[in-house]
């Protein structure tokens, strides 16, 4: 804002002052002290005059107050004050001198105002350091989260604005200290994810070199061996084209980049899609894959191909988990709002120390994602990413006496 504007918002309010207070004094003069028109007129203009050269003066003292060395808040309030005081004392005395014609009640009006003015400051000099003393607070408190102490807080009593000031300080810290916790642990993540995805790479990595490497320098010749070879390097590209995958679909979730293709659909004809597919390697391993789905299962808003990447990754995970002859279910009811599926198994079930870590990437528990038990510890998190990109919700918890059920729902259709 410029000069001018700035010099003409800081008098707009004393001049409007000063007009509203004559028009007030000369009103009550008139309609309550009955006073002649004579004695109103010379008022009126006795107020203006001085409350003019009063409001100059004033001003140019709170101007010049920072070059006399009055730059603290504190003392330019209580200078504030004090020159209000004096103005009032000598308007009072000029007005009085002109106006009145006893000197004692003119003494007597003098000394009133001389003590109402000693009680004013004392009263401008405890606001003064109650203002002063939460601003220094707020400063210091500022300072130390500047300085990496995102913990501090300040006092932020009451309803003033000191208060909300101090609230909103305490609010901006809470919310610095969570996202710098959040910076953390995304870090964290990071090194995390590294680490275990430099793992996943340099094993098959590893093998298929030391396989063409035994071809190559035809440390191997027997055409058998040389199939075999061939088969496992197969194998082992396919993971690592299906890590890659995971990878780009995981980065497409965390960057919200991922386009869903959301139409009306039957998540029953989907159950019985994955349970047909399915079915051979569950049966590789000695398993029954089964289903059980409601009859009148209503419509979902669904991308089909991403539920069905749901389901073949929940299904896949309880098929590595559970002990041969035992028995998966795929369960589909209809719920008040949502459409719910449930995978069942008959597995051990998870850890109670694995249950909060289940979703996360690269996470593989002692028992439950062993790494000689296959997977790159992506499928739960890619799931659980597709799941709550349709404005669902997905869980894991143990069943007593069956093992680990892994549930999701879905909103319905309106």
């Amino acid at each position: 804002m410029s000069g001018p504007r700035l010099l003409i918002r800081d008098l707009a309010l004393p001049i409007g002052g000063l007009v509203a207070g004559v028009i007030v004094t000369v009103a009550v003069c008139r309609l309550v002290l009955r006073a002649p028109d004579s004695d109103i007129q010379l008022l009126a203009v006795l107020l203006a005059l001085s409350g003019s050269v009063s409001l100059v003066v004033a001003l140019g003292v709170m101007r010049l107050a920072p070059a006399v060395g009055l730059a603290g808040l504190r003392a330019r309030m209580v200078l504030a004050h004090l020159v209000v005081l004096l103005i009032a004392f000598i308007n009072v005395l000029v007005t009085g001198v002109l106006m009145f014609n006893s000197s004692h009640d003119l003494g007597l009006l003098l000394l009133l105002l001389f003590f109402s003015a000693t009680v004013s400051l004392s009263l401008a000099g405890v606001l003064s350091r109650q203002v002063v003393g939460a601003l220094r607070e707020l400063a210091e408190g500022a300072r130390d989260v500047a300085g990496g102490r995102l913990g501090t807080r300040v006092r932020a009593e009451g309803a003033d604005e000191l208060a909300q000031l101090g609230q909103a300080f305490n609010t901006m810290a809470a919310k610095l200290e969570e996202a710098d916790t959040m910076r953390r642990e995304m870090e964290e993540a990071r090194r995390h994810l590294i680490a275990a995805v430099s793992h996943d790479l340099r094993t098959p990595l590893a093998s298929i070199r030391a396989m063409v490497e035994a071809i190559d320098d035809r440390v191997v010749t027997d055409p058998e061996t040389i199939e075999r070879y061939v088969g496992l390097i197969h194998g082992e590209v396919g993971r690592l084209s299906s890590l890659i995958d995971d990878l780009f679909e995981l980065s497409q979730l965390d960057a919200g980049a991922l386009r869903l293709q959301l139409e009306p659909g039957s998540l029953r004809d989907l159950l019985s899609d994955t349970l047909e597919s399915l079915q051979p390697q569950a049966h590789a391993r000695g398993l029954r894959l089964a289903g059980q789905v409601d009859s009148d299962l209503p419509p979902v808003v669904m991308d089909a191909t991403r539920i069905q990447r749901v389901l073949y990754n929940l299904v896949q995970n309880a098929i590595r988990h559970t002990p041969p002859e035992g028995v998966i279910v795929l369960e589909a009811q209809e719920e008040p709002n949502t459409v719910r599926v449930d995978v069942v198994d008959s597995g051990e079930g998870v850890p109670p120390a694995d249950l909060p870590h289940i979703f996360e990437r690269f996470y593989r528990g002692e028992k439950s994602r062993a790494r000689n038990q296959g997977g790159a510890g992506l499928g739960l998190a890619i799931a659980k990413g597709l799941v709550e990109a349709h404005g669902g919700r997905i869980w894991a918890q143990n069943v007593p006496g069956r093992g680990a059920r892994f549930s999701f729902v879905l909103p319905k259709t309106a």
